[in-house]
């Protein structure tokens, strides 16, 4: 990796329009309006930045890290986080798009999901213990041998969990969401 420094400074929209980034470490930068499709993350460190309203569909991200980043108002779409640098892995999604996502075996603790749009994203063998989905739309995706201990789930919606497949203790779901949790047996309840 080069040894590209940036420090404390906002991309915006017209920063990013040449689809140009620099390999190197980014530190507590900000990414506004930037569509990245056609960039490759891979191997660049992210430290304590902010992308919002950006689009990062597909986009490379092998041995990319992410610590302590901020994903709001972004598309996220078929990203395979299993692909990342797991040192130091951290970041939050707020009104975020992350359909066909994979988080295949990771470790995502008290990781925020806040008004995702979730469709069939792969979470099998994840570790999402004390990690909050909060109005989320989760149709499709896959929850399989994942931890989900202490996981929050209220107010999130059109999600299929197995709890015979799946650590659920203290998990926490409304009343909707743990009727969910019955749809393999085919139960009517009136």
């Amino acid at each position: 990796m080069s040894a590209n420094f940036i420090e404390g400074k906002t991309f915006s929209k017209a920063d990013l329009a040449e689809n140009v980034l620099l390999k190197g470490e980014y530190d507590n930068c900000t990414f506004q309006d930037g569509d990245f499709t056609t960039i490759d993350f891979s191997g660049i460190k992210f430290n304590e930045c902010e992308f919002e309203n950006c689009n990062l569909t597909m986009i490379p991200i092998l041995k990319t890290a992410f610590c302590k980043i901020r994903f709001k108002n972004c598309k996220l779409l078929g990203l395979r986080f299993e692909m990342c640098n797991p040192f130091g892995l951290e970041f939050s999604f707020e009104n975020c798009n992350l359909s066909h996502a994979t988080f295949f075996n990771m470790s995502l603790k008290k990781t925020v999901f806040i008004q995702c749009k979730i469709l069939e994203a792969d979470f099998s063998k994840a570790n999402l213990q004390s990690a909050k989905f909060s109005e989320c739309d989760l149709s499709g995706s896959t929850f399989m041998e994942t931890n989900l201990e202490q996981c929050d789930f209220r107010n999130s919606y059109n999600f299929t969990i197995d709890p015979e497949q799946n650590r659920m203790k203290k998990a926490r779901f409304d009343s909707v969401g743990a009727l969910r949790l019955l749809d393999k047996y085919q139960l009517v309840v009136e």
